[in-house]
């Protein structure tokens, strides 16, 4: 497994990781639906100072991408996106892009890595529930119940630091990760 920068030159690799963000997300409603979709959030990847990092395979084919976007002045980036294709997830792939991105953002003396990870498709408790008043409490008793990728973050070193309640709409939170640098 080779991890690489992404460019926009790379039209195979960028056509690839297209293809692989739509299809990861395929079970979640209105992320990338269509194949332009996904292509404009590889494009947009390319901003100054984002980092956009493709896992090729032994073929040098496209097989998971991340994206990291800086904020507050570079002190904290944003994890935006993760996918690895669908037939290569459970393989560590995931794990070593998100180290890999995690790598570059100390190199670039971020303190602080963030992501939000949504529950658009009852994959925790906290979907379809009214999380206030004590959206605390709820954060404290999370459950995943069909497979959210929460629990890989945390495995991966990342807590939650709070939830955006009907971020995706009534009912459909957002939930909050760090981690330190």
């Amino acid at each position: 497994m080779t991890i690489i920068d992404l460019k926009p030159e790379q039209q195979k690799l960028v056509e690839q990781v297209a293809i692989i963000l739509r299809d990861a997300f395929v079970h979640i409603p209105e992320t990338w639906d269509t194949l332009d979709e996904a292509r404009a959030e590889v494009m947009e990847s390319f901003q100054p100072d984002r980092i956009s990092r493709v896992a090729l395979d032994e073929n040098g084919d496209a097989v998971g991408w991340i994206g990291g976007i800086p904020q507050y002045d570079g002190n904290v980036y944003e994890l935006h996106p993760l996918a690895v294709k669908p037939s290569h997830q459970r393989r560590g792939i995931g794990r070593m892009l998100v180290a890999d991105l995690e790598d570059r953002v100390r190199t670039r003396g971020a303190l602080t890595v963030v992501l939000g990870t949504d529950d658009e498709f009852d994959g925790t408790n906290l979907y379809g529930q009214d999380l206030y008043p004590d959206i605390a409490a709820w954060i404290t008793n999370i459950k995943n119940l069909h497979n959210h990728p929460y629990e890989f973050y945390q495995k991966c070193g990342y807590v939650i630091y709070g939830i955006v309640p009907d971020a995706n709409g009534i009912g459909r939170p957002d939930i909050m990760m760090a981690k330190r640098m």
